[in-house]
């Protein structure tokens, strides 16, 4: 299929060609140097129908018969032909399973817009079967209504895996340079379709433009895992010297820095990643200068997919700095405001009530192990999930009319500079960040402008408490 979200999940050497801010985080020659994690990735495809361009109809990659012992791995190639013009971006794949030996029982993972008998009845939304995305590298294979191209895919016991046959110019100046492939970064999707994002990209350099306006010698510390940060600090300003702490990168990071560092234009002597981690930096780390500029997106590796709160990591790490901080030092962000909306999502709701009897089985010990949420026996109240608010299903994201309430969204906007001027939003409306979701463990019916009736409530009031040292969120609430 072809799919320009898609394409931007996985080639930011592609994307970077079409921004023009100066900064490389994949110089030309070097597209391998950050690669995305891994090219199977999980995802609710119903949420992007109208920004792909099917190029196949579906067919048939392995079959598994259960019925005897199945190999453990196995390969096939498969000649698919063509149904119209565009970019091979990605392959999406999904199973079917036949119940019965007749044929007449099937349960199907497809996504609602491909159709088949077999997915007939069975467009439930659901959590835990997503659909798999296997990217193709960099801008995908151009291909022509008609014509058949030849597809690879192998098995083991636990993954699937394809391949292509795409011929790379001769002439190509994008090539692989494999012999940087020890100095790669593994991104997520997310973190490589922000980091191409042209619109992050602008704002981030404007904040950071603005904080070294009127700075000499500026020592500037990166507290976070931002590569962006640590090259933009470096590009804008010729004398900064920057300390980049990389917490989750480490070695990696530095060797990144060091494979980049002349297609943006400075030297390493101004860039420095401590070589042992430190609970904290010293004056003698910063060889006796107070720290000008305390600097993060924030940004942590190791905080991926989790709940978005918990890059208030950068609240910690500033606390520690504070005696490395000279009195006139400027923290970006400056702020991090924890926002939340109350939503209609039915669809995560269901996928998240508790199990109890099903056919006869007792499913409730496996409750707490899978974050059971909805009609949880009171006083228990179901964990904070990391959702991407804007693939699960049916929901409503403004409460301005009546409707059912099946719990909180909530997210940081980081306030960027000290102007208020600059945000960087996690929120349901940005599909690159996850945001974190409290369901109650029952729906509640709500109404407008006060209660329509005896039955539904107007109004909500929400307390939260926050333990800084561990990310710890208590959410409380209560319906009027």
């Amino acid at each position: 299929m072809a799919s320009t979200y898609l394409w931007k999940l996985h080639d930011l050497s592609g994307i970077e060609a079409k921004v023009s801010d100066g900064i490389h985080l994949v110089p030309t020659g070097s597209d391998s140097i950050i690669q995305v994690k891994s090219r199977q990735y999980p995802m609710h495809c119903d949420a992007i129908r109208e920004e792909i361009k099917l190029l196949s109809e579906p067919f048939e990659i392995f079959e598994f018969d259960f019925w005897k012992r199945p190999e453990s791995n196995g390969e096939t190639k498969v000649q698919v032909k063509v149904i119209d013009d565009g970019n091979i971006h990605a392959i999406v794949s999904w199973w079917v399973l036949q119940l019965d030996r007749e044929g007449t029982v099937f349960y199907s993972t497809a996504p609602r817009w491909i159709n088949s008998p077999a997915s007939i009845g069975y467009w439930d939304w659901c959590d835990h079967w997503k659909q798999c995305v296997w990217f193709f590298r960099g801008k995908g294979m151009s291909v022509s209504r008609g014509e058949e191209v030849l597809l690879e895919a192998s098995h083991t016991e636990t993954s699937v895996s394809y391949n292509l046959n795409v011929q790379v110019p001769k002439n190509d100046t994008r090539q692989h340079d494999h012999n940087i492939r020890d100095f790669q970064l593994l991104l997520s999707p997310e973190r490589i379709a922000i980091y191409g994002d042209s619109k992050w990209r602008s704002s981030v350099l404007a904040a950071v433009r603005n904080a070294l306006q009127g700075r000499v010698n500026p020592l500037c510390v990166v507290v976070d895992d931002s590569i962006f940060l640590t090259l933009l600090a470096a590009n804008l300003s010729k004398t900064s010297h920057v300390l980049s702490l990389f917490p989750g990168l480490r070695e990696k990071g530095a060797q990144y820095l060091e494979t980049v560092v002349k297609a943006n234009c400075f030297s390493m002597d101004r860039v420095e990643v401590p070589e042992k981690r430190k609970p904290c930096l010293t004056l003698q780390d910063t060889r006796g200068k107070k720290v000008d500029m305390l600097i993060g997106e924030p940004y942590y590796y190791a905080n991926e997919g989790m709940l978005p709160w918990q890059n208030l990591r950068f609240w910690k790490d500033r606390t520690l700095l504070d005696p490395v901080l000279s009195e006139d030092a400027l923290i970006m962000p400056c702020k991090g405001i924890l926002k939340a909306c109350a939503m209609s999502l039915p669809d995560l709701w269901c996928s998240r009530c508790c199990l109890g009897d099903v056919e006869g089985f007792d499913h409730s010990i496996v409750n707490t192990t899978l974050g059971a949420c909805g009609e949880l026996p009171a006083p228990k109240e179901g964990p904070f999930l990391p959702f991407s608010i804007w693939q699960c299903g049916e929901i409503k994201v403004k409460f301005t009319e009546g409707g059912i309430c099946h719990g909180f969204v909530l997210w940081v906007d980081w306030i960027m500079d000290t102007d208020n001027s600059i945000v960087i939003s996690t929120g349901p409306e940005h599909r690159y960040w996850k945001q974190g979701v409290k369901l109650l463990s029952k729906p509640v019916a709500v109404g407008i402008n006060g209660c329509n009736s005896n039955s539904e409530y107007g109004s909500t009031i929400v307390e939260a408490l926050l333990e800084p040292s561990s990310s710890e969120l208590i959410l409380k609430h209560a319906f009027l």
